[in-house]
């Protein structure tokens, strides 16, 4: 999730940490296994908690008024007129398989209208409960902030459904005139693509069929000063935008991540990554094989292993290699200020999810929200299928919050495991990945199975069923992680690791007492890192002692 950031240089590579923490990836039709469209999404806050948020479909009557409140802060911001019907949602989908995530930029802090009804997330959900298409979805959303204002900063969209992925980048004016300037792009068959708290739409064509603007996007940046040179180069990143160290470095990166895992060639990007230097990464690129839905769970999970920004290579790892850093995202030595990555899968998310969108599958699977909570490193994907028909209690709105513990909440579960293991990493996550791998294989299976199936049932019929299915798989995978958190205590209380006869299964001694445990220590870099910082006082010497 994202605070409203009003972002100035100065302060934008402090607030990717606090503020600018969202990431979204997308895969378009024809690069994936299924010749699916996907998008993801991470709603990364240090506040947010993880649940599912669901509305039904409805009817309204002629004249209903709709209240907008900020999504971030519950701030009242007005009203604006309530359509004749509105579409159900469940998540950042809905009923006919749309979807739309996002990811906070700032931009040009005199852009911030304070004015403008429609924030960012209300944006979001406003629109997914009246539009049914991606196309439909920009329409909608581009009309909203021009009849109503946009009340929040710089921002980037990831719009799709079951045939076409959009990337929209969108700011408001100030207050100067109503509405926004905005740019949306729709990612080519075949393509990867992503954005992560920057702006990644750069010069794009001015005649095409699959690109779209507002009217007014080159002609209000030339009158603020942002822009004086032919049409045709009009770089909107660079317009609106702020491109300095914690933009690439805190944001940018992070798409490279993704785009190096799925193809070849992007080292020739990393001078822009890391200097400002070359040519900006492009906004798509094609992957050298499709990926499906288990891969883009996983790019999710990145922490940029194997790339110059792993973070498990350096002392800030610890003892046991733990791909974290705790905020504040810089920190300075000696008036020398320094930065801590920041990768796609962070301890402070509250949801994220893998938005699966099909157009050759019966409406009640058109659309399947993979969704997780906490951490999406340590999280299991749960598919929730766009006609589902209740929120699994797990996921419910009102089982905990962010101060009220609950055993029954998937979030409060997933954090008791994951934070177990971020103060020994190194030694749990194999036990994590065992469990996760499980529990994920499982699901794969069953959703080939329950798919099958349901293609022979009546509408009604299939929406009970895999409504049941999504029910089933959230609740059950929240009470095996619960079980994974208490054998997690057990093995490895005091930091001792108890012996087992096998994963699951204690050892005891004959006469049925716990077996004498492994000492696990530390890893040897921590060990010759300790060596070199206190080895003269802790150095083993021969004493004999009276001669």
């Amino acid at each position: 999730m994202l605070k409203r950031v009003i972002a100035t240089a100065a302060v934008a590579a402090a607030a990717i940490g606090s503020a600018l923490a969202c990431t979204s990836l997308i895969a378009s039709k024809g690069a994936t296994a299924d010749n699916s469209v996907m998008i993801t999404y991470a709603a990364d806050s240090h506040t947010l908690y993880g649940e599912l948020y669901s509305q039904p479909a409805k009817d309204h009557p002629k004249g209903a008024m709709r209240k907008v409140y900020e999504w971030d802060t519950g701030r009242y911001l007005g009203e604006i007129p309530e359509v004749a019907h509105t579409y159900a949602t469940i998540g950042n989908m809905n009923e006919h398989g749309l979807a739309i995530s996002e990811s906070t930029w700032g931009g040009r802090e005199e852009l911030v209208d304070t004015t403008g009804i429609v924030d960012y997330g209300s944006l979001i959900y406003i629109t997914l409960q009246r539009a049914k298409t991606a196309r439909e979805a920009i329409k909608v959303m581009t009309d909203l902030v021009r009849d109503y204002g946009y009340y929040s900063s710089g921002e980037s969209f990831s719009i799709a459904d079951g045939k076409e992925a959009w990337i929209m980048e969108m700011i408001g004016k100030g207050g100067k005139s109503k509405g926004a300037v905005w740019v949306a792009r729709r990612i080519p068959d075949g393509m990867i693509s992503g954005h992560a708290n920057h702006a990644r739409i750069h010069t794009f064509p001015l005649k095409d069929k699959e690109t779209l603007y507002s009217p007014d996007v080159i002609d209000f940046a030339r009158s603020q000063g942002y822009f004086d040179g032919k049409d045709e180069d009009f770089d909107f990143s660079k317009a609106y935008a702020i491109t300095d160290f914690g933009a690439l470095r805190g944001c940018d990166a992070r798409v490279w991540s993704f785009f190096d895992k799925h193809a070849k060639g992007m080292d020739k990007y990393l001078p822009w990554i890391m200097n400002g230097e070359g040519e900006p990464m492009p906004l798509w690129v094609k992957p050298d094989s499709v990926v499906d839905v288990r891969n883009m769970q996983w790019a999710m999970r990145d922490h940029f292993e194997d790339t110059p920004f792993d973070m498990t290579k350096d002392v800030g790892a610890g003892p046991y290699k733990a791909p974290y850093r705790w905020r504040p995202m810089t920190f300075k030595v000696d008036d020398v200020e320094y930065t801590n990555e920041r990768a796609i899968a962070t301890q402070q998310t509250g949801f994220s999810f893998v938005a699966q969108l099909r157009d050759n599958v019966p409406d009640a699977m058109k659309g399947v929200l993979w969704f997780g909570v906490d951490d999406a490193n340590t999280c299991v994907y749960v598919p929730i299928y766009c006609c589902v028909t209740k929120v699994p209690y797990c996921y419910a709105h009102g089982n905990g919050d962010m101060l009220t513990l609950s055993w029954d909440a998937a979030f409060w579960v997933h954090n008791y495991v994951a934070n177990q293991a971020y103060n020994r990493y190194s030694q749990m996550i194999p036990d994590i990945r065992r469990v996760q791998n499980g529990l994920e294989d499982s699901i794969a299976s069953a959703v080939k199975v329950v798919e099958a199936e349901v293609m022979t049932l009546p509408d009604v019929r299939q929406r009970e069923e895999l409504s049941n299915f999504s029910d089933f798989w959230a609740n059950h995978s929240t009470k095996e992680f619960k079980k994974l958190g208490d054998y997690l205590l057990v093995k490895y209380i005091d930091g001792n690791i108890k012996r087992e006869t096998e994963p699951g299964v204690f050892k005891r001694t004959p006469e049925g007492m716990c077996a004498s445990p492994e000492y696990g220590g530390y890893s040897e870099d921590y060990y010759r890192a300790v060596a070199k910082d206190a080895g003269e006082r802790l150095k083993v010497i021969d004493i004999k002692a009276g001669k």
